[in-house]
């Protein structure tokens, strides 16, 4: 990745989330909680699903990748938030920047995928049944796993490459506590007009497919649910999509917030209290959601303790 000559800057100083010292110890232990429990409760949960055999099924295998991004999504964001709040000036180099934008950038759509395919894993499971091992076949998995992070990759990569080619001068403090496309849109000094172009038709994409097909999936799940006369089938249908359900409201609701809203509707401090919810918060959320309302998954979870207790 050629970065030398596409700026004559060498650092960039990140704003951060506050300008008030006074908060700023009580908030740097709010989030070091929350990326304490963050890390915890992803590891936690690849650690259970690698060490239970019977979660290893298609669902759970689509789990451990969640998992997986949420794990290095927060941490790309949220160490360099910390020291925000415990040093005067948080400066980043321009080669770290770009390397923070990529990285959040791919596993942001990473996410937007894995999401996705966890839709039509549910679609089939409930919708085609007796074909279910065979549609979702290891090879299949391992076939959409690689989809997600091959997109994933291709989109990050048209707004990294996109912003590489920028020229920023001489303003270099960015107003939020991370490298973000749009912040750094605004600092540019040559013309912006290809990247914006790039957004539009690239987050156009990430959004509008993945809900399509989310939406589809869950209006044929649920036409099937309803017409199932046994309550107790019904209700154990409803169960396994319920957790999907709230995770991808939570993930594209916030992030719908933070994006869709005019610059005149959100101030950039309203803009950077939202991404904290959709950046930091999701993926702390995800294992939780899972954990208390999966019967496998507390099942999985009191049987490892009872091993560790007894071994």
């Amino acid at each position: 990745m050629d970065i030398g000559n596409s700026s004559s800057l060498t650092e960039f100083i990140l704003l951060g989330l506050t300008n008030y010292p006074n908060i700023q110890l009580p908030l740097f232990f709010l989030f070091l909680g929350i990326y304490i429990v963050t890390v915890a409760g992803n590891l936690g949960f690849i650690t259970l699903i690698v060490l239970n055999a019977h979660l290893h099924t298609p669902m759970y295998y689509f789990l451990f990748n969640l998992s997986f991004i949420d794990l290095h999504y927060s941490s790309i964001i949220s160490p360099k938030l910390l020291v925000n709040f415990v040093s005067q000036m948080n400066i980043i180099s321009y080669a770290g920047c770009m390397t923070q934008l990529f990285f959040y950038c791919f596993f942001v759509n990473a996410e937007i995928y894995v999401l996705t395919v966890m839709a039509y894993d549910r679609y089939v499971a409930i919708c085609k049944p007796l074909l279910y091992m065979v549609t979702m076949s290891p090879q299949a998995c391992s076939l959409l796993a690689v989809t997600v992070y091959v997109g994933a990759f291709v989109a990050a990569w048209a707004h990294t490459g996109c912003m590489l080619r920028l020229t920023f001068c001489d303003a270099n403090t960015i107003n939020h506590y991370m490298c973000d496309i749009l912040p750094l849109l605004e600092l540019s000094c040559t013309s912006t007009h290809i990247n914006e172009l790039v957004v539009f038709a690239v987050v156009g994409f990430d959004v509008a497919v993945p809900c399509l097909i989310i939406i589809v999936s869950y209006i044929f799940i649920l036409s099937i649910i309803l017409r199932i006369h046994s309550r107790e089938r019904r209700s154990k249908a409803f169960s396994t999509c319920s957790s999907h359900i709230i995770i991808v409201c939570v993930f594209f609701g916030s992030g719908a917030y933070m994006h869709l809203h005019s610059s005149s509707v959100l101030s950039m401090d309203q803009r950077k209290v939202s991404a904290i919810f959709y950046t930091i918060v999701v993926p702390m959320l995800n294992p939780l959601i899972y954990r208390f309302r999966n019967r496998e998954v507390k099942i999985a979870l009191k049987k490892s303790l009872s091993r560790k207790i007894f071994s």
